[in-house]
């Protein structure tokens, strides 16, 4: 006897989600929510977390965590040492340039100059296996602000991926994913955000808002204004709480003008929000702003969860939320309160090392070039002059381990040989051996990093960013779990709501009891 995809869901005490939904919120942190849960409405957060399945204390299983390797796990279910991404941007070995993550010279760009494609992601994401098991049948999209989360979150067989450029603040996407579509088209002709940008001002929701005493005293509170001008309004307008708001406009014109969950063939939305500071500035510069991007961001999840009870109806859709895990770097002076601190030079750690190898094994460039703390060799002159390739980086190791202000270094080889050790397991996990450099040093926390070519200067912090995972919707059963969880596990737990396979490089077990 043959059952039809109709019997099967009929038969079943849990039937297969018509719509899932995953949302990535950039930066989002549990402290935050939970500092702000007095502002919050009845139908965002506090509906998902009351009528949802609450993970409160989730973490990424690796180190060095940004929006695209975040976006990268929780779409393939595994860490970058297995699908590549080790971040938004790495160095390419063939031309010593950084390289962004989704570069892709052989596709062009709709409605952008960019050409972008997931090529460099090496594994499949959920969506890939949802395509699959379907046949082609199900409809996979992707919104997000920026490329690299659009992209990612799509995989390699979406119907489409879409993000606003940040020149002309389009809904733009590559022809990696076909012709681009008419409803899109529709979108941008009707609704452009270039058209309505300069007319935007961003001002606190509500007297509440402003006066909201998180952050300050309410002797100090203070509005703001801020206009989206100039010409960096879109990069602006990208770390601003109406990010979100557009976000949700394109998902709202998507659901309206697809057949999104509208048959018995699961379909994928995603979608990327930020909950960052307000143009990557330090807290606090910018307090009430980012009380009130928390805010709207709990109406824009209401709005959400509305729409897609609209359009699917209660219950037949499974809504995903989480985090990327991370915040911006905010660069502060420790010494002006004795906390020990201190600035490591990457340029000068790259020359010295360079002065010694020398002196070891004769005249040569053996560094070819560093990215932000890792450092390449030059594996050809190495393998020219018959070096041993290990006996150079314990040489190297050994050198740079005596350096201020360094915790610790690794090379290449150790990382790659070290999969059981725990106390190095995570830092193993952001590492991959076509994109990482030779050598890894990890530099103490409070010290800045510093590249005096570049200019670019971090500060270094090992201190745990509390982030929750949703889900909510689909028969999913109310309970709020204070067990860590990682990340990975949402990727085999969202394939076994859809009974297909997990990702091809997932190991990660399936959350139990979800429903």
């Amino acid at each position: 006897m043959v059952l039809t995809w109709a019997n099967m869901e009929a038969q079943t005490s849990h039937p297969v989600p018509r719509l899932v939904v995953n949302v990535t919120i950039d930066q989002l942190r549990t402290d935050y929510m939970e500092a702000f849960s007095s502002l919050f409405g009845a139908g965002g957060f506090n509906k998902v977390m009351r009528d949802g399945r609450s993970y409160m204390d989730a973490a990424y299983p690796f180190s060095h965590i940004d929006r695209a390797s975040a976006v990268a796990c929780i779409m393939t279910g595994t860490v970058p040492y297995d699908n590549g991404i080790v971040g938004e941007h790495w160095m390419d070995r063939k031309t010593l340039r950084p390289m962004y993550c989704v570069d892709d010279a052989t596709c062009e760009g709709w409605l952008t100059s960019e050409k972008y494609s997931p090529v460099a992601l090496n594994v499949s994401t959920v969506t890939d296996e949802l395509k699959m098991a379907t046949g082609g049948r199900a409809l996979v999209y992707s919104i997000a602000p920026d490329a690299d989360a659009a992209i990612l979150a799509a995989g390699h067989a979406a119907d489409g991926a879409f993000w606003i450029d940040n020149a002309s603040g389009q809904w733009s996407s590559t022809s990696y994913y076909g012709q681009y579509p008419d409803w899109a088209l529709r979108y941008d002709v009707s609704d452009r955000l270039s058209g309505r940008i300069s007319d935007l001002s961003w001002t606190p929701i509500s007297p509440i808002v402003e006066n909201f005493n998180f952050f300050i005293s309410p002797q100090e509170s203070k509005g703001f204004t801020h206009k989206f001008t100039g010409d960096r309004k879109i990069y602006e307008f990208k770390t601003s709480a109406y990010v979100n708001d557009e976000v949700n406009r394109f998902a709202k014109h998507c659901l309206d003008h697809t057949e999104l969950g509208e048959d018995l063939v699961t379909d994928f939305l995603s979608l990327t929000y930020y909950a960052g500071t307000f143009d990557h500035k330090p807290v606090a510069e910018v307090p009430v702003e980012l009380q009130d991007t928390y805010v709207r961001l709990d109406l824009e999840l209401a709005e959400l969860i509305t729409m897609l009870e609209k359009k699917v109806g209660a219950g037949r859709f499974l809504l995903v939320v989480t985090s990327t895990g991370y915040t911006d770097d905010e660069i502060t002076d420790f010494s002006k309160y004795r906390i020990p601190t201190g600035t490591f030079s990457v340029t000068r750690a790259s020359a010295l090392l360079n002065m010694y190898l020398m002196a070891v094994y004769g005249q040569g460039q053996y560094v070819e070039t560093e990215f932000g703390s890792q450092l390449f060799l030059n594996q050809k002159l190495i393998e020219d002059k018959q070096l041993n390739l290990s006996d150079v980086l314990t040489r190297a190791q050994a050198f740079l381990i005596q350096m201020a202000g360094v915790k610790d270094v690794y090379t290449s080889q150790r990382l790659a040989l070290s999969a059981g050790e725990t106390e190095i397991r995570r830092l193993r996990n952001s590492f991959n051996q076509m994109r990482s450099g030779d050598i890894f040093i990890e530099v103490s926390p409070g010290w800045k990093v510093v590249n005096e070519e570049t200019h670019e200067q971090t500060l270094e912090r090992a201190s745990y960013v509390g982030f929750p995972i949703f889900f909510f919707g689909c028969n999913v059963r109310p309970e709020t779990i204070k067990t860590p969880v990682t990340v990975d596990c949402i990727a085999p737990t969202v394939a076994r709501f859809m009974r297909i396979r997990a990702p091809n490089a997932c190991s990660a077990a399936p959350l139990s009891a979800v429903r």
